[in-house]
C-alpha cells in the first residue's frame, strides 16, 4: 500500500472513537490490519471488546464514513474478528492513561 494513502487511512482511523469508552480504535488497539485491494477496496481487520458489543454496527459504519472520503479509497469492508481476542495490553499508552489503566 502506498506509504502516503496508508498514513491517511491510520489518521482516519483515529477519528472513529468507540463510544463507551471515549477513545478511537486505533488506540484502543481494535484495529488488526489494513490492506488496500486493487480495485481500491480498503479492507479493515478489525475487533471490538467483546462479542456481541451492541455498538458493532455504529462503529462498522463510521468506520466507512471516514475512509470513503479519502483520495484512493472507492470501498470500504470491514472484517470484524474475534481471533485473536482483543485484551487491554494491546492499547496504546495514551488510551490507557485516557481510561485510567495502569
Amino acid at each position: 500500500m502506498e506509504k502516503q494513502l496508508e498514513e491517511r487511512i491510520m489518521e482516519a482511523l483515529e477519528e472513529v472513537v468507540d463510544p463507551e469508552l471515549g477513545v478511537d480504535i486505533v488506540n484502543l488497539g481494535l484495529v488488526y490490519g489494513v490492506e488496500l485491494q486493487e480495485n481500491n477496496t480498503v479492507v479493515v481487520t478489525m475487533t471490538l471488546t467483546s462479542i456481541g458489543c451492541p455498538l458493532a454496527g455504529a462503529i462498522t459504519e463510521d468506520v466507512k464514513n471516514k475512509l470513503l472520503p479519502l483520495d484512493g479509497v472507492e470501498q470500504v469492508e470491514v472484517n470484524i474478528t474475534f481471533n485473536p481476542p482483543w485484551e487491554k495490553e494491546r492499547m496504546s499508552r495514551y488510551a490507557k492513561i485516557a481510561l485510567g489503566i495502569q
